[in-house]
């Protein structure tokens, strides 16, 4: 899995950049104020969180560990995938993020497209109070996150040809031993494990 791209931006779009590593592009979905900073033909190196699905592989790349870290708790609210993640953090930083949830400021969120009151008061109610702490450079959420990495491990290892019950028996027992993990890090120690028994 990629946790890290460091290559030379060959093109920028509305929402992702081409990054060219070693003569290979690489198509990374950012927000707005990341892209707002990357320059065509600069060297960059992006922070990536790699989303495994049974139809394709998305990769989202961040220019500092708290956007990250911001895109990934957005998602424990339900209704918010990856793509509306995005587009909160091309309004809000961090900062400003938290400083709206804080408030329990419904008509900040107003500014982001795709966001009506419904799914406002649930930003407010679902992650008030919530904060993130750094930990051996992962970040601790709540358990439906915890849950989310689980079944992306599970679906990514089957798709790799492990069995349903062997994988779930590895992920289950690798997160009760490391509940901070990360997705990537997570399904590489799985198959680390497998390849020892």
């Amino acid at each position: 899995m990629i946790g890290k791209l460091t290559g030379i931006i060959d093109f920028i779009h509305d929402d992702h950049v081409i990054i060219d590593v070693s003569g290979v592009g690489y198509m990374v979905f950012c927000s707005s104020k990341t892209l707002s900073i990357l320059k065509k033909g600069a060297k960059v190196s992006l922070l990536i969180d790699t989303y495994v699905r049974e139809d394709n592989i998305s990769l989202f790349g961040f220019h500092h560990q708290e956007e990250k870290a911001s895109f990934v708790i957005l998602q424990t609210v339900s209704g918010i995938g990856t793509r509306m993640a995005l587009a909160i953090l091309s309004c809000f930083t961090p900062e400003e993020l938290g400083c709206a949830i804080a408030n329990l400021d419904k008509e900040a969120f107003r500014r982001v497209s795709g966001v009506g009151p419904k799914l406002a008061d649930r930003i407010l109610v679902e992650l008030k109070g919530k904060t993130f702490s750094q930990y051996n450079n992962t970040y601790v959420v709540n358990q439906r996150y915890i849950n989310t990495i689980a079944e992306d491990a599970i679906s990514a290892l089957i798709n790799l040809g492990v069995q349903r019950n062997e994988v779930t028996n590895l992920v289950t027992n690798i997160i009760n031993e490391q509940p901070d993990i990360t997705l990537d890090n997570l399904i590489r120690l799985a198959l680390q494990k497998r390849a020892k028994t």
